[in-house]
């Protein structure tokens, strides 16, 4: 139970921080959205690059990432020994390849559909070999429990990107989708600056033996990375490719924007993976590690749901966050909302082949859902649009999380509460069918609407709170409920 305990609050730090962050963040999704129409296509062009940027990074990392935590954990490493040699080799490979893009930069445009203008590129590969380096740093926060200065950062990064994007976008009145990607270099040098504590006062070795063994677990790890990040990014890199119309920017915009109202699930999966993947690596000994890993996925699917109900009993108010001219999208934002709680719950089922050293295994499940993925985007974009991204994403990740299971079952058997998480499932269903025939059949006006949704979901948080998480269990609040 203390672990579960630790967990809830390095995630309620991580996810505070995420949370926080991503909302400061979405500030700029209306911004962009009611300056930049979605008949220009300039968001469709900023959806379509970060598309890029999120594939390279996980290029630039080659799984080092998780390889660092699983090694300087291991009893006869040493740490900072596998901290340097980490650093060097990720720098080295980030490093030689924005030195590639720009000694190439005129075809490499070309190919991406930017050669009128090349600066987009130039800009954004020298961002993300930053980023990728500065991955390692944010690891190493991690790894020492730092969570407050991890999250200080990000949050610090996120609020001068802001600043710099609402001076041009707002105050100014520019309408170059450049300058955003002008504004994350920036950003990004702000934070190496930000980082030299954890960049210095060590000696900086590259220990040969050390790379060669860490090189042999991260190799699946980066195929890994490679097709879960196609999962997610995928169809908008494909996307001008292969749709037919002449508005290919507009659609992909609608669509990229859309999206952003889902990616509060994101965000819950990335601030659980922060504060778990550290836990999950310094335990992998301890005899109660089943166990906690059975409460996790738990407690997670259970967050998820919450949020997804949260996010489609208020979807009348979120939609506000994009440009309305964007509001034809709004309706994949269940089904990516979906997807993305299958690719969380396929991430906390990654650990089994993780803390074995079986990092194959990953590889091959995040390949088949990745193939899901194409072929439904191939197959059926052309014909049914940005929606048919959606459903390919819902999907892959669909396939990947059930094999993943299948498989886990054999190898490294976990008794999951799958009774319990079915409950909630089930109860969630029931919950939007409610909502959504309520809002179809008797129309009860939008506020008449959001409030019978508030009541659906304070019937979810009363199940949750009643059954499985009473508030005396919980950190910082428990405290005063434990003295009643």
């Amino acid at each position: 139970m203390a672990k579960i305990q630790a967990l809830f609050k390095d995630t309620a730090i991580y996810g505070l921080s995420s949370i926080v962050g991503r909302f400061l963040n979405y500030l700029l999704v209306p911004l962009y959205t009611a300056k930049i129409s979605a008949a220009s296509g300039g968001y469709g062009i900023i959806t379509n690059m970060y598309a890029y940027v999120a594939l390279i990074l996980v290029l630039l990392t080659f799984g080092m990432e998780t390889t660092y935590f699983r090694f300087a954990n291991k009893t006869h490493e040493d740490p900072m020994r596998v901290y340097s040699t980490t650093l060097l080799s990720v720098g080295t490979v980030s490093l030689t390849f924005a030195l590639l893009v720009l000694a190439f930069l005129s075809p490499v445009s070309r190919l991406m559909g930017y050669a009128d203008h090349p600066s987009y590129v130039g800009v954004m590969a020298v961002t993300v070999a930053i980023d990728a380096f500065l991955c390692i740093p944010f690891a190493y926060l991690r790894q020492q429990k730092k969570a407050i200065k991890f999250a200080a950062l990000k949050l610090l990064n996120i609020i001068v990107s802001i600043v710099l994007n609402v001076l041009y976008f707002a105050v100014l009145n520019g309408k170059d989708v450049g300058y955003a990607f002008y504004i994350n270099l920036v950003c990004s040098s702000l934070l190496m600056v930000c980082l030299l504590k954890e960049l210095t006062g060590f000696c900086w070795i590259l220990d040969r033996d050390v790379l060669k063994r860490m090189l042999a677990y991260a190799w699946p790890i980066l195929i890994l990375g490679i097709a879960g990040i196609l999962n997610q990014t995928a169809d908008k890199m494909l996307f001008p490719y292969i749709y037919e119309g002449s508005d290919m920017n507009e659609q992909l915009g609608i669509y990229g924007a859309a999206s952003k109202i889902a990616m509060i699930m994101a965000m819950i999966t990335q601030a659980f993976r922060y504060a778990y993947e550290p836990i999950v690596f310094a335990g992998v000994k301890d005899k109660d590690q089943h166990q906690m890993y059975a409460k996790a996925m738990k407690f997670f699917l259970i967050f998820t749901l919450l949020a997804y109900l949260i996010v489609m009993a208020y979807i009348d108010v979120l939609k506000y966050i994009i440009g309305s001219d964007y509001w034809s999208g709004l309706r994949v934002v269940p089904i990516v909302m979906a997807a993305e709680i299958m690719m969380g719950v396929y991430f906390n089922l990654s650990f089994w082949y993780k803390v074995t050293d079986r990092t194959i295994w990953g590889a091959v499940f995040s390949g088949i859902g990745c193939t899901v993925l194409l072929v439904v985007n191939v197959v059926f974009v052309p014909r049914f649009g940005y929606i048919a991204c959606a459903w390919g994403g819902f999907a892959g990740y669909g396939v990947a999380m059930v094999v993943s299971y299948l498989v886990g079952q054999k190898y490294y058997p976990i008794a999951y509460p799958l009774r319990q998480m079915a409950l909630y499932v089930l109860m969630t269903v029931i919950l939007l069918v409610m909502m959504n025939y309520a809002a179809s059949h008797y129309h009860l006006g939008v506020v008449r609407q959001l409030v019978f949704n508030t009541l659906c979901v304070s019937f979810f948080v009363s199940y949750l709170l009643h059954n499985d998480l009473p508030l005396s269990s919980l950190p910082f609040v428990g405290k005063y409920f434990r003295k009643q």
